[in-house]
Parts: structure tokens; C-alpha cells; sequence
């Protein structure tokens, strides 16, 4: 390419010299055209054509102006090339600094996202991380440093290393967002993160989390429903240090099989002028009506809120879900969360364990299981400061039967007591004793489980004599 501008005025003169361009000057049928180099800062980036029918000259101030005009878009498209170029170096940078890989875990699905702003070369200070911790746990993290530039980057870069080293050194979430802020007040920076953890135990379905000025995590339930769990916050980290505050309280959320946590950063859920809230109710809708695997949740959350919320800001997501546990064909099992705050969680409980006893052909049995459900999740509701995890559960030997069990953090044991006439309470455990054919309490981590099972009364064998007194475990 010479670089320097060519008018043709016969484009029958134009194919003879170049036999190529023959074809094309047949089919496009013009008289005249003019071919432009696209010149930026010295240097030939491209080239333009522009074709004319019904002309047969160029006067100088046509062509004077039609090479202005290939100068006006030369820098436009060397300033779209920059763009591009300062782009892919910014999300480079910034993916860069996230985890490469995410390790997987047996008895989980855990699914992870970025999303970068439109914003040039800017980037953010969003991230996540997956740590994997001893005795089947894990933790899971997720932030943003304060502020858009290559600082911002860097810094999450060294933040992200130090609140992994604490949590691999089996520091309680409090501990770890305390070491945290600490870490980040040490280095040489005036910026501040909000974060939250949380360890999950995948085995017991507990977790403990904290956050530190960070959105708390979104549970979906078993049934479709979802909630923001009651995690009270403390300040953003380094933040915290700078004002001696360093309380970053625990929350407990019980996971069942099949329950998921969604954490992400405010740019999923913030858009500019609009109050937080609407974002998280179409946070939780967009949830609530995506499917279950965690990784397909994840895309479907990206399609259908980035577009709407995530174009102004970075966006961090990490959904883990704990692996559904529905048993076998011979012995099906299902489980619910009751939270204690939710007052519809004691009749959508009892439409679950119906609607499942109907399904494995049990539906003799819905009465008086759905009874003893009430009983004991009410029990639990009522004299303790968390939720159950209601566990409904087909035992096939020896004897055909079906196990009722609710799952509480309390470590006092329910006792039988001898209510009088006129008493108004005190009657659960002998209505539980009238109507299964066995309970008993066993302990479960730091609380306990009560249970009671029922016989069909089609069942070929008989219970043995002594299973039916109460069995305390």
C-alpha cells in the first residue's frame, strides 16, 4: 500500500489495469470512485472506498474533502482499536488476580462468574474464592475493594491471598474477616473491601457465616422459595481496623441436600438512583425461577440480570448447592428447612411431607405423620432460638416403614410430662407415642434430632414387642 490517495474516474480503465477487481466492478455498476488511506499518528491502519454512479471527474475541493473526511475516520478507528486494546488489557488484569481454578467437592455444585464494566480501561476490585478446608468443608468468599483502577486490582490481588491463607488455617469466619481487615489497614493504601464468608460443612449442612459491610448470601429452599437470612454485618474491612471495630458476628444457616447459596457483589443488584432493595427482590425472583444445577443457575442469572443491573459495575457471583439427597426407588428421602421466621413454613412443610408420602404410595399415613410433623417442628419453633431441618425418610429393613425426623440446634431434650385436665401444653410426647410406632432423641452436632417412625398398616411383619416404648438414642 503506497499510502497516498487514487481517483478513478473509468472504472473500465480501472478493472483493465487490475484484472481482479473485473467482477466487482461489473456487479456494483458505478462510473467513478475514490480510494482513501485511513492515515493515524503516521501510519497506515486501513483503507476507504467510496463509488459513485453518473460522475467523471473529482474536482479539488471534492477531493480535498473526501480526504478529510478518511482523516476524521482514521482517528476514530484508531480510538476504537485503543479502546479495545486498553479493555483487554484491563479484564485481562483483572481476571488475572482471580482464582484459575475452583475446586470440586463431593456432595456439592459450586458455580462462579465475572462480569466486567463497560467502563475502558478501568477495573475493579471484585472477586471470589473457593478454599478447601479440612473434614469435608469448605469456604467461601466473596468482595470488592473500593474504587475502579489498576490499584484497586492489586490490592484485591494481596487481599484475596491473605483471607484464603486464614481461612486454610481453620479461623472461624469472624477470625478470618478480623485478620482480614487488619491485613488490608497494614498495607500502603487508604482503600477499604466488603466481604463476606462463609464455611460450609457439606457433610452436616452447616454454615457459619459473616460478613463485614457485604450483601449477606440468598438461599433458595428445596421447594423453590428463597430468602435473605437474618446475618448481621459488621464495618468493611480495613474500615473496621481504622475505628477499632473488629466484631464481625456469626450467623448459622442449615443447608439440607438441595438447598442453594447465591453470594455476589452489589453490582449485581445496585443500579445508580434505584434503592438496593429492588435489585435483591429481582435478585431472589431470578432465583426462584432458575433451574436447579448451579452452574445453569449461574447463566441464567447472568442473562437475565447483567443486562439490567451489571453494565455500570463489575459483577462477582458464587453459588454453591448442596447435593440433592433424595434416596432410592426402595427407600426415598426428602428434606425441608423451617426457618423461624417464616410463617408459612410450617403449612408449606406439611403440604411437602403429603404430597411425598402421596407419591410413595403412603398417603394412609399422611394424617398422622403430618400431625407429629406439627407437633414436634412447632416444639422446636417455640423453644429454641433457630429453625429445623425436617428430614422424611422411607426405612425398607427390616420392616417397611417411614421415619419422621426434625433436626434443631438446642441441646436440651424434650422429657415426657404428666399434664392435668385443665393443663393447655405438655401433651406432644404423648401424642407422638399414640400415634407412631417408636421415637426416640439422638444427638446431632451441636443439637439433636428427635425422631418417630410409622408402620404401614399393610406391613407383613410385625414390629417386635420392645420397639414400641420410646428408644432414646
Amino acid at each position: 500500500m503506497s499510502g497516498r490517495p487514487r481517483f478513478a474516474t473509468s472504472l473500465t480503465e480501472l478493472a483493465r489495469r487490475f484484472p481482479l477487481l473485473r467482477p466487482f466492478v461489473d456487479r456494483v455498476q458505478v462510473d467513478a470512485a475514490a480510494f482513501l488511506p485511513l492515515v493515524a499518528q503516521a501510519r497506515t491502519i486501513g483503507a476507504l472506498g467510496l463509488f459513485f454512479r453518473g460522475r467523471d471527474r473529482f474536482t479539488r475541493e471534492e477531493r480535498e474533502t473526501y480526504m478529510a473526511l478518511a482523516g476524521v475516520l482514521a482517528q476514530a478507528l484508531q480510538r476504537a482499536i485503543l479502546f479495545d486494546q486498553e479493555r483487554e488489557f484491563a479484564t485481562g488484569l483483572q481476571e488475572s488476580m482471580l482464582p484459575r481454578h475452583i475446586p470440586r467437592f463431593e456432595g456439592a455444585e459450586i458455580a462462579v462468574r465475572y462480569h466486567s464494566a463497560w467502563s475502558g480501561r478501568e477495573v475493579g476490585g471484585d472477586w471470589y474464592d473457593v478454599v478447601a478446608l479440612p473434614q469435608d468443608r469448605v469456604g467461601l468468599v466473596i468482595g470488592d475493594v473500593q474504587g475502579h483502577d489498576t490499584h484497586a486490582a492489586a490490592v484485591m490481588g494481596q487481599l484475596r491471598i491473605a483471607l484464603r491463607a486464614y481461612a486454610a488455617e481453620g479461623h472461624p469466619p469472624s477470625t478470618v474477616l478480623a485478620r482480614g481487615s487488619r491485613f488490608l489497614a497494614e498495607l500502603d493504601t487508604e482503600r477499604f473491601a466488603t466481604c463476606a464468608y462463609a464455611e460450609v460443612d457439606l457433610a452436616a449442612g452447616t454454615v457459619r457465616t459473616a460478613r463485614a459491610g457485604h450483601l449477606g448470601p440468598l438461599v433458595r429452599h428445596t421447594d423453590g422459595r428463597t430468602g435473605w437470612p437474618n446475618v448481621r454485618g459488621g464495618m468493611p474491612l480495613g474500615l473496621a481496623t481504622v475505628m477499632d471495630l473488629h466484631e464481625f458476628p456469626e450467623a448459622r444457616i442449615d443447608l439440607v441436600p438441595g438447598e442453594t447459596l447465591v453470594f455476589c457483589t452489589d453490582g449485581l443488584v445496585e443500579e445508580r438512583g434505584l434503592d438496593i432493595t429492588i435489585g435483591m427482590q429481582a435478585l431472589a425472583e431470578a432465583v426462584h425461577h432458575g433451574p436447579d444445577r448451579a452452574e445453569d443457575l449461574a447463566d441464567h442469572l447472568a442473562e437475565a440480570l447483567w443486562e439490567r443491573w451489571g453494565s455500570n459495575d463489575d459483577v462477582a457471583l458464587l453459588i454453591l448447592r448442596r447435593a440433592p439427597d433424595p434416596g432410592t426407588t426402595h427407600a426415598p428421602r426428602v428434606h425441608q428447612y423451617v426457618h423461624q421466621a417464616d410463617p408459612e413454613g410450617l403449612a408449606d412443610a406439611r403440604a411437602a411431607l403429603r404430597q411425598a408420602l402421596s407419591g410413595w404410595g403412603l398417603a394412609a399415613l399422611a394424617d398422622d405423620v403430618e400431625l407429629a410433623a406439627g407437633e414436634l417442628l412447632v416444639n422446636v419453633l417455640l423453644h429454641t432460638e433457630g429453625g429445623a431441618v425436617l428430614t422424611l425418610e422411607v426405612l425398607p429393613e427390616p420392616v417397611r416403614r417411614v421415619r419422621l425426623s426434625v433436626q434443631d440446634r438446642s441441646s436440651v431434650w424434650p422429657r415426657r410430662r404428666s399434664p392435668g385436665e385443665a393443663a393447655t401444653s405438655g401433651r406432644g410426647l404423648l401424642m407422638i407415642e399414640a400415634l407412631a410406632t417408636r421415637w426416640g432423641v439422638e444427638p446431632r452436632g451441636d443439637g439433636k434430632a428427635v425422631w418417630c417412625e410409622f408402620t404401614p398398616a399393610d406391613t407383613d411383619a410385625a414390629p417386635a414387642a420392645d420397639t414400641l416404648t420410646p428408644v432414646i438414642s
